[in-house]
């Protein structure tokens, strides 16, 4: 049940007729908080989100018109809903629903205890939503119900998307391939947008034209030599020092042979050899990851990883070439410059410019995402834009004594730990304002 309307304030009688619509049919926060908080403290690993997709279905099938079509199942536990409303352009709104292998250490009432297999490695873990995608998944849900109450002041097709196994990098990509825009008849958008939770002031919320987010690939290395004796190691081909010597070579991809201008990552995250104090091992496995922010700079670093890792195993005398595998890969995100400055508008009109408010020249994003799949597959223009979840008590004393990297939890972190208000609202509004942008006319802006 919706709240009674409240007056608007001052603040909100002077915003644009978008802001007044959204002012108007805004839902009550209080479930979704709960919601959120429900979300939180059962979170599913990637491509396990079932309990996570029943319960978004179940929310979707509370607030919708009987005419919102919901298709689940998609590329895994994936979602989509269509609600048709008369002719005009067709906006998807996306968000991704899965949780991280983390050990949650904020301390909530409502923290998470949950542990799953973790199909990658067959052990069982913690799980978190330490990426802030339960708090996607209500915003999502909170536009979604504004929009569908607004819908006489707005024409076009609106698609929800609810993404799973986005941390894997894998979902989008999924979903698309199942056939979300084809056998599945989810019609194809004319625009997608997207967003995101990050660590910086609760309240504000950003874009920023061109690249928004690096590309990213991840690689598991098997190198080989030949075990023995560690008091014979004349007798062995030692896999754990070509892996030593290969991770400090790795180091000059960035430092020695990357342009300071530019900016990447190479990054061993993982090294995995042996069982034993007194034992040589046969092999060393390598998990390594990089970032890059522009094609070419992504292929000559993949590249270079592989012809050093190779001349390593080469000059060692290992037996057998070392093998690759790429675990998972990510595209650059790069906002369309024409939507996203129909989204600048829009969001500035509302929030207003400013501390702690719109910025349209937010940071780049050092992670990556893979939403942008959902619009390049069947070639289309996306915006991604991203809203602050750092209590504004805390952020303030953090900036003023400079110790924000050091106090301020960021995504993946166990302590990651959005405050729900205004998080929520900022969201929740982002994604309304958003799809309202494109599927209210000019002339109906003007009439209202």
């Amino acid at each position: 049940m919706r709240a009674a309307r409240q007056p608007l304030s001052a603040r909100e009688m002077a915003t644009t007729p978008l802001s007044q619509l959204i002012h108007r049919h805004r839902p009550d926060t209080k479930p979704l908080e709960d919601l959120y908080k429900h979300l939180h403290q059962h979170p599913e690993l990637s491509n396990q989100e079932s309990e996570t997709a029943a319960t978004i279905v179940a929310r979707l099938e509370a607030i919708a018109p009987a005419d919102l079509i919901i298709k689940s199942g998609i590329g895994g536990h994936g979602i989509a809903a269509t609600l048709r409303n008369s002719d005009g352009p067709v906006v998807l709104l996306r968000a991704d629903i899965d949780a991280l292998p983390v050990e949650e250490r904020t301390g909530l009432a409502y923290a998470s205890t949950k542990r799953m297999v973790h199909a990658p490695t067959g052990v069982e873990k913690p799980v978190m939503h330490a990426c802030g995608h339960d708090m996607h998944i209500v915003c999502l849900l909170g536009a979604a119900e504004a929009l569908f109450s607004s819908r006489k002041h707005w024409s076009g097709t609106l698609v929800l998307v609810f993404q799973p196994a986005e941390e894997r990098g894998t979902g989008a990509q999924a979903m698309v391939d199942d056939g979300l825009y084809s056998t599945h008849g989810v019609p194809i958008p004319d625009i997608v947008l997207g967003g995101h939770v990050r660590p910086l002031r609760a309240g504000s919320i950003g874009t920023c034209r061109g690249l928004v987010a690096t590309s990213a690939d991840s690689l598991r290395v098997t190198i080989h030599g030949q075990g023995s004796h560690a008091s014979m190691p004349h007798t062995s081909v030692d896999p754990v020092v070509i892996a030593a010597s290969t991770i400090l070579k790795l180091q000059t991809l960035v430092s020695r042979e990357t342009d300071p201008a530019e900016s990447s990552v190479v990054t061993v995250a993982t090294v995995h050899a042996g069982d034993a104090e007194n034992v040589i091992p046969d092999t060393a496995v390598l998990g390594i990851d990089t970032r890059s922010t522009t094609v070419a700079a992504r292929e000559r670093i993949m590249n270079r990883i592989q012809t050093i890792i190779h001349a390593e195993s080469s000059c060692a005398g290992a037996p057998k070439v070392p093998e690759f595998e790429q675990t998972r890969s990510f595209p650059l995100t790069i906002n369309d410059e024409a939507v996203t400055q129909q989204i600048e508008q829009a969001f500035a009109g509302h929030f207003g410019e400013g501390p702690g408010q719109f910025n349209k020249s937010m940071p780049r994003l050092s992670f990556s995402e893979d939403f942008a799949i959902l619009a390049t597959s069947v070639g289309k223009p996306y915006c991604f834009f991203t809203y602050g979840c750092v209590d504004e008590e805390l952020w303030d004393r953090a900036e003023r004594e400079g110790s924000i990297s050091q106090t301020v939890a960021a995504n993946h972190s166990s302590k990651f730990a959005p405050v729900i208000m205004p998080t929520l609202k900022v969201g929740m509004d982002g994604y309304t304002l958003g799809a309202l942008s494109f599927l209210v006319s000019a002339t109906t802006r003007a009439a209202s």
